[in-house]
């Protein structure tokens, strides 16, 4: 599947500003704290993907600048990224919704795909190398569940596959949550506890039987399509091996999505860890309730580009929060980032400025520290307040906030 076009991104080093000091720090869901990371020469990176069927709001914006920032952070820390992001582009959701409208579903998941590379490209987030849809990984799909079959973690019902949550004695460590806490998330979050015939109610399905009127592919297990863990399991160690560095997404994700992955992924190559950490982005909410697409609360990139509104504006309206802040979408969020966006950029074009090298610090140094990009916004808007005379700043104040925090002023 094809990704989007990168924007190219300044070396602050050649900007005249000192290398950065490291390493970058991030909140990892399963240990429960912030810490290092250490990723080597290459950091590799896996971000869970849309559902291509309402593209993009703004909670699927907030999830891919927060990862973008890693992305930023490691390129100028100076790690090369190895970033793969997936596109569920068969699924329920989606199958659903183009049956309400009759419009095929290919056709569909097609056009949302674009619409989303669209919004990505003028948010000038950075593109995965590789981005992969889940109907050309079937392949690796099916190969990941004839090594769970070997090893006795894969059972029919009715013709469905399932993992059994019991072949992994140490599922829950990625969400850190007890069953009573897991029961009612399973249910709302795409499970099926309720099934008749599964071993644990929490048991995930690997591959959903062919039902009529819905696509289907062959398969070792017969003709069917995959289910939505096992496919990022799949898809992630093919291109980035075990023990990569973070597994990204929404919050929502950590359960089931991640946990029933990071299972998958290690009772079938019976290695571990799947991630060295786990790293989720907030909800953002709207009218009181997160957005979200089965309750209808959206508000849309595209819908506000159609509007005028400047995307460095949605982009910085978005970095106000911190990343794994829950918060309401308003019309005075927006309101607040488009004044900033014009003192940045009048104070950018200023002949001279205040001296860069102590913004440049102090973004840095907030961005390491698990991403708090309000202080990093503070310090250029510092910056922005005042005037000086070092006619070289404007122009590394324009390379720092386009490197770091993807803003081009």
């Amino acid at each position: 599947m094809r990704s989007w076009p990168a924007p190219e991104v300044p070396r602050l080093t050649d900007a005249g500003l000192a290398a950065a000091a490291g390493p970058l720090r991030l909140y990892d869901t399963a240990s429960g704290g912030v810490r290092p990371t250490d990723p080597g020469e290459t950091a590799r990176m896996y971000v869970c993907g849309i559902t291509p069927y309402d593209a993009t709001h703004l909670g699927h914006a907030n999830t891919y600048l927060a990862f973008d920032l890693v992305n930023r952070v490691w390129r100028d820390l100076g790690h090369r990224v190895h970033y793969i992001q997936n596109a569920t582009d068969v699924d329920d959701p989606l199958l659903q919704r183009a049956a309400e409208t009759g419009e095929d579903w290919r056709e569909l998941a097609d056009r949302e795909i674009q619409l989303f590379r669209d919004d990505m490209t003028a948010l000038r987030v950075l593109p995965p190398e590789r981005y992969v849809g889940a109907v050309e990984a079937i392949p690796l799909v099916t190969e990941m569940i004839e090594k769970l079959r070997a090893k006795d973690a894969a059972y029919l019902v009715d013709g469905d596959v399932y993992f059994p949550i019991a072949a992994d004695p140490d599922f829950g460590e990625v969400s850190r949550l007890d069953r009573s806490a897991m029961a009612p998330l399973f249910a709302e979050r795409g499970g099926d506890p309720d099934r008749s015939g599964k071993r644990d109610p929490l048991d995930a399905l690997l591959w959903l039987a062919r039902r009529p009127g819905e696509p289907g592919w062959d398969s070792p297990f017969g003709e069917g399509r995959p289910g939505w863990h096992v496919e990022c399991s799949a898809i992630s160690i093919e291109y980035l091996g075990m023990a990569f560095d973070v597994e990204g997404g929404g919050s929502d994700l950590a359960f089931p999505h991640h946990e029933m992955s990071a299972s998958h992924a290690q009772v079938a190559t019976g290695e571990r860890p799947h991630a060295r950490a786990y790293v989720h982005a907030g909800m953002v909410g709207l009218d009181g309730e997160k957005m979200s697409k089965s309750r209808g609360n959206l508000v849309f990139v595209s819908r506000l580009r159609q509007e005028g509104v400047d995307p460095m504006a949605i982009r910085l309206a978005l970095l106000a929060h911190h990343y794994r802040s829950d918060w309401e979408w308003s019309k005075a969020e927006l309101s607040s980032a488009e004044e900033r966006l014009a003192k940045w950029r009048e104070a950018a074009n200023r002949p001279a400025g205040p001296d860069a090298a102590p913004v440049a610090a102090a973004v840095r140094a907030a961005l390491v520290d698990d991403l708090r990009t309000p202080e990093a916004l503070e310090a250029v808007d510092a910056w922005a307040a005042f005037p000086g005379d070092d006619l070289g700043a404007p122009l590394k104040i324009r390379a720092l906030a386009d490197a770091l925090l993807g803003v081009a002023l």
